[in-house]
């Protein structure tokens, strides 16, 4: 039987717990307590739940892919449309519920990070709905790859702070968010925007984006008369699958989560903590070969050339005890992926447990696999994917061709690529 919820203390089995400085410990505790509180408090989820419907805009659609299962021949696929939820992605349910809690607690100040922008922009939209000051910590690389959400960001009233410190990227987002709490604790709340973190943060984010679950299993029962053979989310820090996942835990369904395989596994290039080649999970890929690539700082490197594979193992990284991408050296190892928000060294707790206990299969798709299948529905099916959720349809398009045409694939569509068209364009000139 899958644990439900951690234990006393934050633990899916080994993993998860509360890892942070002394002075964050009253912060945890009253987090806890308040949040005991209020998920069980009438009014708090009446308001959460009306907002949920009249400003967020769901329950989000379930959309049959015609087109796409046409043209795979095998497995018929659906997507669980929150690129359709307000601010174009999941990021909003978790945000809104947090910033919700900060209120009730009498926070006025609220933190957050961000690495593909749309958490952060979703606790900006929060924050202005409900008067908060709002600050978001975005590593300068993601800014520059991710203007469009920035400029969101600002318009909606939040400060937005450029990280220049290591890769300039999620990693650092976090440990700068984390630094800004522990100066601000008293009349400060952080919101962190997946299903990771020191105990609650993982709790918590689960639970508000259970919501994409519970709707998209009411919806295949209503829609396909019955529930999917698989279900596919992206898997970076983990929220968006964490939330449909979790729904399905107990039925006869495959979950398999798609991490970012970024130039491929074997190049030392990626964001794959869970996808362990060895162990024989497959990697979605293109087909393409390339012995050059361009990488993050613009400098051509050949792949064919000595690679120092960073490796997953676990420790404790940001708060909790989990699998981290570490070099030689057991040093945090830089990471890559063509999507902002799936490059990152460390994963949500509760998703290690799950592959421990065999539950959730996770694999890989390369940037390559990701860009293709982004195109790929764009002409399909007329959406426009982010590309972090371009990373799960990859895998589907992997997987549909080898299944009977009577099988059922449900994508969680976690967002809409706005935000990506630069990277998306940038990378069609590269490539001609």
């Amino acid at each position: 039987m899958t644990q439900q919820l951690p234990d006393p203390n934050g633990k899916f089995g080994p993993y998860g717990g509360r890892y942070v400085p002394e002075t964050l410990m009253p912060a945890l505790d009253d987090l806890i307590e308040a949040y005991e509180e209020f998920r069980e408090d009438p009014s708090f989820r009446a308001e959460f739940e009306h907002l949920l419907h009249t400003y967020v805009g769901r329950p989000t659609p379930l959309t049959y892919a015609r087109r796409l299962s046409e043209h795979l021949a095998g497995a018929q696929i659906y997507l669980k449309r929150e690129d359709l939820a307000h601010t174009g992605a999941h990021k909003i349910n978790n945000a809104l519920g947090q910033a919700l809690l900060a209120k009730r607690m009498g926070k006025q100040r609220v933190i957050a990070e961000t690495g593909a922008g749309q958490h952060g922009v979703a606790t900006a939209t929060a924050c202005a709905l409900l008067g908060l000051q709002c600050v978001v910590y975005m590593g300068a690389i993601d800014m520059a790859r991710q203007q469009p959400n920035v400029d969101r960001m600002r318009l909606l009233g939040a400060e937005v702070r450029s990280v220049d410190s290591g890769t300039k990227t999620l990693k650092d987002a976090v440990n700068e968010a984390i630094r800004d709490w522990v100066t601000n604790v008293r009349d400060t709340y952080y919101i962190i925007g997946s299903a990771l973190g020191p105990h609650p943060y993982p709790l918590i984010c689960r639970e508000f984006q259970s919501v994409i679950g519970r709707e998209a299993r009411e919806q295949m029962l209503t829609q396909a008369g019955r529930l999917p053979d698989e279900v596919i989310a992206c898997v970076g820090g983990g929220s968006n699958a964490i939330g449909i996942f979790h729904a399905f835990l107990h039925d006869p369904v495959r979950l398999v989560g798609v991490e970012a395989g970024g130039y491929g596994l074997n190049t030392g290039k990626h964001a794959a903590r869970l996808a362990i080649p060895d162990l024989g999970f497959a990697i979605a890929d293109s087909g393409n070969e390339q012995s050059n690539i361009e990488t993050p700082n613009g400098k051509a490197e050949n792949l064919n050339s000595t690679i120092h594979n960073p490796k997953s193992k676990v420790g404790v990284f940001q708060g909790m005890r989990t699998m981290v991408l570490q070099n030689d050296d057991g040093q945090i190892a830089e990471t890559h992926s063509v999507s902002a928000g799936l490059d990152y060294a460390g994963v949500g707790p509760e998703h290690v447990y799950l592959r421990d206990l065999n539950r959730v299969e996770y694999t890989a798709a390369t940037d390559d696999a990701a860009l293709a299948a982004f195109h790929t529905l764009c002409r399909l099916e007329g959406i426009i994917p982010a590309l972090e959720s371009s990373h799960a349809v990859a895998e589907a398009i992997r997987r549909a061709p080898a299944l009977p045409r009577n099988s059922i694939l449900l994508i969680n569509l976690s967002g809409r690529g706005d935000k990506d068209l630069n990277t998306v364009m940038k990378h069609a000139q590269r490539t001609g």
